[in-house]
């Protein structure tokens, strides 16, 4: 489950840092946002410090801006398909809330505008997440299968991301910064889980298996991880995209 996490919370961090739009020829900007101008010699100090201005505001959400609600962060479905080593299996987690996101500490942001490269690294002391699991296939060589409530604790979070682009002119004469390369990176400090109705309801089978999780869950993370990173960064790689398409390079980080 912790990929589930790590992606929710990027995606909800990348709209955060990187991708709201903002407007320097407006009078009267709303509280929550800070201008930052790419010019600016303190750029990265600066939108570190939008960041903290930004932060209260998480916990309800900023309708305007399409940032949910992060307290708890809500995500209806994920689906996870890992086909071959120690770790094969046919998952989907669905009603997923993550609780805690907001206590996030940003370490830094390194904007590298004349290469068009982007550095993001942050830590979280601690997640709670809950969600409905159906999953089936292989675990260290044994079958599991099960549906019912999840849930998992993280801690000691680290997380970092490099974001590769360019800067295109489009017919209209704006230009627009595109993202080449997207690249995710995660580490946990611990983990503890647990699966609900595993093998159908019988519970010694269930207590077992969850106890074979929390003991080698740091194999089994690792097992999975090159796996997980690829479609992170894919899934954030296409949502900046998006949002890029849209707004100009003048609307996100004006002159």
């Amino acid at each position: 489950m912790g990929w589930v996490f790590i992606s929710v919370l990027m995606s909800a961090l990348a709209s955060q840092l990187l991708i709201v739009p903002v407007d320097s020829s407006q009078r009267q900007m709303p509280p929550y946002l800070k201008i930052c101008s790419r010019s600016d010699p303190k750029l990265n100090q600066c939108i570190m410090e939008s960041v903290e201005i930004l932060r209260p505001y998480l916990v309800t959400g900023i309708p305007e801006l399409n940032i949910p609600s992060c307290e708890p962060l809500c995500v209806p479905q994920i689906v996870i398909n890992q086909g071959k080593g120690a770790v094969s299996v046919e998952s989907t987690y669905s009603n997923i809330k993550v609780y805690g996101p907001t206590n996030f500490a940003l370490k830094y942001v390194k904007l590298d505008l004349d290469n068009d490269r982007v550095r993001i690294k942050l830590s979280l002391p601690f997640l709670h997440m809950t969600a409905d699991y159906s999953l089936d296939g292989r675990i260290l060589m044994l079958p599991i299968t099960g549906s019912g409530k999840s849930n998992a604790n993280y801690t000691d979070i680290e997380v970092s991301c490099t974001m590769l682009g360019e800067v295109i002119t489009k017919k209209d004469g704006k230009k627009h910064f595109n993202v080449k390369d997207f690249k995710v990176k995660f580490d946990i400090g611990h983990c503890s889980l647990h699966l609900g109705d595993l093998f159908h309801g019988d519970q010694e089978l269930g207590d077992t298996m969850n106890a074979l999780l929390n003991d080698n869950w740091k194999n089994l993370a690792d097992e999975i991880k090159p796996t997980l990173e690829n479609t992170i960064s894919s899934l954030l790689k296409n949502m900046s995209n998006n949002i890029y398409r849209k707004y100009s390079l003048d609307e996100l980080l004006p002159p």
